[in-house]
This record gives C-alpha cells, structure tokens and sequence, in this order.
C-alpha cells in the first residue's frame, strides 16, 4: 500500500473574531491487490489464399474447427464472441518503382473467450492452437466484481487522508474543525501481468494470473482551528 501526501496552509476567512481558521489540503493514496477471478483471451485465425474468396473460405474452414475446440474445452455454454474480422489485399511493391501488384488476400477472424476459471488458461490456448489458432492478441485478468475493490481502495486512501490530516493538526497545535471539501479519485483495476503468447507443445503452456492492483486517490481540504 502506498499513500502521498500533500499539505497547503492558507488564511482562510475567521471562524471567529479570536480564533482565525486555516485550511490544510491532504491528500492520500492507496493501492489495494486482488486475485483475478475472470478472464478474457483474445484469439483468431489468420489465413491467405490467391484469391479473397479462398482466403475467407480456408479462414471460416480452420475457425469453425477452432470454436469446436472451445466449446469441448470450455463447455457448450462458453462465452465467445467475435470482435474483429478483416479481408484485405497483400500487395508486393517493385524495387524500381511503380503500381504495387496484388499477390494475395489475407482474412482475419479475431473471437474473445470469457471465463471464470483462470486457472486453465494454459489449456484453452492449448486446445486452440492445435484447432488451428495462430494469433493471440491478448490475455486479460480481471475481476468479476471492480466496484468492491474500487470502494476499498477508496475507503483505505480516506482513512489515511484523514489520519494524515490529524497528524498534522496535532504537530501545529491545531484541531479538525471542519472538512470543508472531499475530491475523490478511483482508478480502473490494472492487471499487474497482463499479456502472453501461446505456443503449441506437448506440455500446457504456462499462464501464471499475478493480481490485480486498484488505486485510489482521496483529497480532503479542512479547517484547522487553534487548540484551545
């Protein structure tokens, strides 16, 4: 867990005519880790032919066999869904200059797997790349529940802005009279590993999940009065 802290002393309008006030802004950090409970991989199927028609037919060909394989990996309630496909042209360009020349087509066929059990990664990649999958753009752990982890990171960096604020009241001599402003600051869950290739073998390629670090910012700007 790691805090900051940021102090600014200003005049501030008296609370009374006897005891004039003065605003201290606090600022504290806190980071919280998590172990993953979700996953998405994101893989495909890349192929060329001559012609377009050749490349997206062997493309369908070799992904149909690849969501087979899922689907007997994962059961037939698993969670794929397509989030790119594309067909262009290859082209080769001459040395000396001139019109470039189409020498094939190239068909992409990119599907994100969802699924709650990080611990068989390895085994999924495994089952796709011998199904015929030869691209794997992404690993990503994640939580099933963000919003927890988010509230307690927010919940530790409130009680050390607050903690900070007392500290600092008691090392001037003054006490808390009122919080006169709260900002808070929550950061999106950020994986700690969060990519990986898959190469077939005969062993489960290893996938190790790490955590998941949430970090959240809290400001408080309080009036300070003199102790009495």
């Amino acid at each position: 867990m790691i805090f900051m802290l940021g102090l600014l002393a200003a005049p501030a309008r008296a609370q009374t005519s006897e005891q004039p006030a003065q605003t201290i802004r606090v600022v504290g950090e806190a980071s919280v880790t998590s172990k993953p409970d979700r996953v998405e991989i994101d893989l495909g199927v890349v192929t060329r032919g001559a012609t377009s028609q050749q490349a997206a037919t062997e493309n369908a060909r070799v992904l149909q066999r690849v969501l087979a394989a899922l689907r007997t990996a994962l059961g037939p309630q698993a969670d794929i869904q397509t989030i790119s496909y594309g067909l262009q042209p290859d082209y080769q360009y001459p040395q000396q200059g001139g019109a470039p020349k189409i020498t094939g087509y190239t068909a992409t066929n990119t599907v994100r797997v969802r699924q709650d059990d990080v611990g068989n990664v390895g085994a999924v990649l495994d089952a796709a790349t011998k199904a015929g999958a030869n691209q794997v753009e992404r690993i990503r752990f994640t939580l099933k529940d963000e919003a927890a982890a988010k509230a307690n990171a927010l919940r530790a960096a409130a009680i050390e802005a607050r903690g900070k604020a007392n500290s600092l009241g008691a090392a001037l001599g003054l006490q808390i009279a009122r919080i006169r402003s709260i900002e808070e600051t929550g950061a999106t869950p950020r994986p700690l590993y969060d990519m990986a290739f898959a190469r077939a073998g005969e062993a489960t390629t290893p996938i190790l999940p790490g955590a998941i670090e949430t970090t959240a910012m809290v400001t408080l700007t309080v009036d300070f009065a003199t102790r009495r």
